[in-house]
C-alpha cells in the first residue's frame, strides 16, 4: 500500500486547511484510514479515523467539532477538513491505514510522507 498526502501549510489561528491522502496498491485490504499527528516533543497521536465500509468515524476529543474526516472509496482517498485551527494543532500530520484481522483492527504500518500544519497566532 502506498499513501500520498497533499494539503497542509501555514494558516492563521481560526483558519482552515484540508488534507488529502490517496491510497494505492492493495487497497482492498484497508478497513480503516486515519490521521495521526506529531508535534515537536510530543508523542504521535491519532486525530481521526474512518472505516472504509460504513464510514464510522472517530475523533480525538481535542478536535471534535472542528475537524471532519471523510473518504471517497472510489478514489481510495481520505480527507481531513480542519476548521477553527488553533496553535496547538500545529504538527506534522500523517495518514495511515488499518486492516481487520483476528476480530480487531490491526495497524498496517503504512504511512504517508507527512504534511506540515503550521498555525500562527
Amino acid at each position: 500500500v502506498q499513501l500520498v498526502e497533499s494539503g497542509g501549510g501555514l494558516v492563521q489561528a481560526g483558519g482552515s486547511l484540508r488534507l488529502s491522502c490517496a491510497a494505492s496498491g492493495s487497497t482492498l485490504s484497508i478497513s480503516v484510514m486515519g490521521w495521526y499527528r506529531q508535534a515537536p516533543g510530543k508523542q504521535r497521536e491519532v486525530v481521526a479515523s474512518i472505516t472504509t465500509g460504513g464510514g464510522i468515524t472517530y475523533y480525538a476529543d481535542s478536535v471534535k467539532g472542528r475537524f471532519t474526516i471523510s473518504r471517497d472509496n472510489a478514489k481510495s482517498t481520505m480527507y481531513l477538513q480542519m476548521n477553527s485551527l488553533k496553535p496547538e494543532d500545529a504538527a506534522v500530520d500523517y495518514c495511515s491505514v488499518w486492516s481487520f484481522s483476528g476480530a480487531c483492527f490491526q495497524p498496517m504500518d503504512y504511512w504517508g510522507q507527512g504534511a506540515q500544519v503550521t498555525v500562527s497566532t
